[in-house]
């Protein structure tokens, strides 16, 4: 079996590729889209090929202006493939290598969008089954399942408690405190910067992450109590398709006094000020304090992913 990334004569046949099982589809009219967008392209889209028969594809996402793909949106490997795990590590792996020549620091991740309650059900388990035993045999053997809220204006702009005051900070602040936030943090990726990295160098690794988001940087904001005293950071910010609520902390040594609620209160606001007509988040299926304020604020649970990323 040879694997290789395409070429544009190859997009009737990568089109041709129909994702039958429950999960993990991108319609041929969201590829061509995306693509004039520059989010897909044949150098980061991969097939397995036999008798010029394409027998697995990989489709490779990234953001429009980015020299390297972000994410493996869509692996489908053919049902007559008598071992679809195996074929489809290869294919994931062979990417990989060529994503590391071409200069990419990190590997991209796969991220797998499945439905709530999907354990309950046979196909989707199946289905998931043989896509995370590849992932995992691709060296992408960091797993996170991750869900995914939206809010929309027929919910309501939650209401703070107007205890806190926003205020706009430079760099500098907003890295001292990213740095204090991650102290016994719940959220899987903040505790694997920390153990990689340590406290500094993985601080500004998230800062960094989210100064490259589409989101602004001046719509960030620290929260202090009336009297001057530092609960945290508020930051909006924004995915390709919508705002998003990009990363919310309270300082230690003030949680558990409600203050996660006043902050993405803060948050939602200020994109439904600017117009927004969805505003999406996610959390850590770990991190239930974190998903019980978003369904608190009316955010609604609309997918759960499992996210397959390269150790640190």
């Amino acid at each position: 079996m040879h694997f290789r990334s395409t070429a544009p004569s190859d997009l009737p046949r990568v089109l041709a590729c129909e994702v039958r099982e429950p999960i993990g589809s991108i319609s041929a009219d969201r590829y061509l889209a995306e693509a004039a967008d520059g989010m897909y392209r044949p150098e980061w889209t991969w097939i397995a090929e036999r008798d010029d028969r394409v027998l697995a594809r990989a489709l490779w996402w990234g953001p429009t202006d980015s020299a390297h793909p972000a994410a493996l949106d869509c692996l489908y490997v053919d049902p007559t493939v008598a071992d679809r795990a195996s074929v489809g590590a290869e294919l994931i792996a062979a990417s990989l290598r060529a994503f590391a020549a071409a200069g990419a620091e990190r590997p991209p991740l796969y991220n797998v969008t499945l439905t709530e309650g999907w354990r309950a059900d046979a196909a989707v388990s199946a289905a998931l089954a043989w896509r995370r035993e590849a992932a995992l045999a691709a060296g992408l053997s960091h797993e996170v399942e991750r869900l995914r809220f939206e809010w929309s204006p027929d919910l309501g702009v939650p209401i703070g408690s107007g205890r806190l005051i926003f205020t706009e900070a430079d760099n500098a602040a907003f890295l001292a405190v990213f740095g204090r936030i991650a102290e016994g943090s719940l959220d899987a990726e903040t505790r694997r910067g920390l153990a990689a990295y340590g406290p500094e160098a993985a601080a500004r690794k998230e800062m960094d992450f989210y100064l490259d988001c589409p989101g602004e940087r001046d719509w960030w904001r620290l929260a202090h109590t009336a009297d001057g005293t530092l609960v945290g950071l508020a930051i909006p910010s924004a995915t390709p398709y919508h705002p998003n609520v990009g990363y919310l902390g309270v300082v230690p040594e003030l949680r558990g006094r409600g203050y996660v609620a006043d902050l993405l209160a803060e948050i939602t606001r200020l994109h439904a000020d600017r117009g927004a007509e969805v505003i999406t988040a996610t959390t850590d299926m770990t991190n239930a304090p974190m998903a019980a304020a978003f369904r608190r604020a009316g955010y609604r649970t609309t997918q759960v992913r499992m996210i397959f990323s390269a150790p640190e």
